[in-house]
């Protein structure tokens, strides 16, 4: 970020301000508003905070009219088709894609921090056994912060990087663990000949009675889904990471305020709310009365998975995953489940239609992950726990990159007070 040659000048009332403006790298220019309050007495309104930068960052960019998603400059698709998820992880934390020592050396930190403390079984048995994987995961983060004392102080950058891998090992051994919990089955311990994709699904997958194998090829769909959703930029969850630690909150602390966000049905629930639609559907043989309807103004149904609110072309995370979508579904099958029939043909059937291409209303990331992760056999309730493990090192990156920033200032909107103005309080009496 620099400085800009330009400004902005803002006019009201006879009053004329002049505001500095930065050049990003990419993206527009950015107005910068910090003292326009004390030069000019007024505030701007920004609901949703859609127009207002609220940080500079060199993590993740994204331009939604261009279709681009890049990771410390590299894109997306090509870093989940020739990477994978421990290395974007290193790449998101430290900047820069590891030589095979430090990637090596990184593998092996993370998956010798899997376990989690013993004691903290104790806490998936005091939740319902109907309690939402989402929940669990909420409160059992959070009490991370119970156990590992040595980790609170983020002032402290050992400290900041002991809590980062923490988070990054830990957090699918608690997916799991609420997984297994919520369908009444043992617990499984992580296993550190496994890779950190296939660690996951053998911990949710297997049980004592017999042996578990994971198949390759869907552990590498499985790494492809961790990939693409490892970040996003300053989307919803993101920014409560941030406005948490901009408290100075202990880093299990924010990282559980960002499952919270997450666990909303319009941010990380998109790939449930995609199943759920397949299973309004019913069978193929409706897919034309409800894509009329998709095309109909006045009918409320919408086609979740398709379009995207910031990609306004195709989804660039989509067309690496529709791959890993193919070859799970070869693999598995789709003749025995009406559900994943009716999403290949839904999905032929938009790719081909000039309404949908048109409107490039085109299958996106959520769709083909909600049905690999059905083809594999996880319950809906379960897509947003996976989502909130692979979104964990974009929130662990975006919070160390805060916290390090000498800018650093307790998060603290302002508002547009439409309410009452002073009055005098009325006894009960007389009321």
């Amino acid at each position: 970020m620099t400085t800009s040659s330009k400004t902005a000048t803002l006019s009201f009332d006879g009053k004329t301000v002049e505001l500095p403006m930065f050049t990003p790298t990419a993206g527009p220019e950015v107005i910068d508003i910090r003292k326009l309050y004390s030069q000019a007495g007024v505030f701007t309104y920004d609901p949703g905070f859609t127009s207002t930068a609220s940080c500079d960052s060199t993590i993740t960019y994204i331009d939604g009219d261009e279709g681009i998603l890049l990771h410390r400059g590299y894109p997306i698709d090509q870093l989940a088709s020739k990477s994978h998820f421990l290395e974007v992880c290193y790449l998101l934390l430290y900047g820069e894609l590891p030589s095979s020592a430090r990637l090596e050396d990184f593998e092996t930190l993370v998956t010798r921090h899997t376990m989690i403390h013993e004691q903290m079984h104790n806490f998936f048995r005091g939740f319902r056994r109907d309690a939402h994987p989402m929940a669990t995961m909420v409160g059992v983060v959070g009490a991370m912060s119970a156990f590992y004392h040595d980790s609170l102080d983020v002032n402290d950058p050992w400290q900041r990087e002991v809590a980062s891998i923490r988070l990054i090992a830990k957090m699918p051994t608690i997916a799991a663990m609420a997984y297994k919990y919520s369908i009444g089955q043992p617990f499984v311990y992580p296993r550190n000949d496994l890779d950190y994709a296939a660690n996951f699904l053998h911990m949710c997958f297997s049980v004592p009675a017999e042996t578990y194998h994971v198949n390759p090829i869907v552990s590498r769909a499985m790494d492809r889904i961790l990939t693409l959703h490892a970040d996003h930029e300053q989307n919803a969850s993101t920014s409560t990471v941030r406005l948490a630690s901009s408290s100075g909150a202990n880093p299990f602390a924010c990282i559980a305020a960002g499952i919270a966000c997450l666990w909303g049905p319009a941010h990380g629930g998109a790939n449930q709310a995609c199943l759920e639609m397949l299973r309004e559907i019913g069978s193929v043989d409706r897919i034309p009365e409800f894509i009329a309807r998709a095309k109909d103004k006045n009918d409320p149904f919408r086609l979740m998975g398709f379009g995207h609110r910031v990609y306004k072309n195709t989804d660039p995370r989509a067309k690496v995953l529709k791959q890993s979508a193919d070859e799970v579904l070869e693999l598995l099958g789709v003749h025995d489940n009406p559900l994943l029939q009716v999403a290949k043909e839904l999905e032929h059937v938009a790719l081909n239609d000039p309404y949908f291409i048109e409107k490039k209303l085109f299958p996106n990331v959520d769709f083909y992950s909600g049905i690999i992760l059905e083809a594999m056999g996880f319950p809906t309730s379960m897509f947003t726990p996976i989502f909130a493990l692979s979104r964990t090192v974009g929130w662990v990156s975006q919070w160390k990159e805060m916290i390090a920033d000498p800018q650093m200032k307790i998060g603290r909107p302002r508002q547009l007070y439409m309410g009452e103005t002073a009055r005098d309080y009325v006894d009960i009496e007389n009321r």
